[in-house]
């Protein structure tokens, strides 16, 4: 009944760019915010970058910031991750999440085993040296 989907990743060179993109269907309008996680093998999930649904509230990782850009447009129900400068290191699984908003959007998206209502399947992100 709910649908989150994510693509647009793939196989980059460092210090090159990807564009990943999150669609969501069958959610309650303005009853959640939206994040992006990930995960690399023998390593926890992880908050990436996280947004509010009805603000422009965001949160980032201090290993992503000033490389990583989320936005949203709520017509579309559509959350997007801007990614530059990529590293081998961010080299992972990347989710898209719907995430509770009764919880500040900051806390969810450190929080994804309990700020986290529903998750995509994932795209993954390989980054070459």
């Amino acid at each position: 009944q709910v649908q989150v989907v994510e693509s647009g990743g793939g196989l980059v060179q460092a210090g090159g760019s990807l564009r990943l993109t999150c669609t969501a269907s069958g959610l309650t309008f303005g009853a959640y915010g939206m994040g992006w996680f990930r995960q690399a093998p023998g390593k926890e999930r992880e908050g990436v970058s996280c947004i509010s649904w009805s603000d422009d509230s965001t949160y980032y990782a201090d290993s992503v910031k000033g490389r990583f850009t989320i936005s949203r447009d709520n017509v579309k129900n559509t959350l997007y991750l801007e990614m530059s400068s990529l590293k081998p290191e961010d080299t992972a699984m990347y989710y898209c999440a719907a995430t509770y908003r009764v919880y500040l959007i900051d806390w969810s998206c450190r929080n994804p085993g309990h700020g986290v209502a529903y998750w995509g399947q994932g795209t993954q992100v390989t980054v070459s040296s």
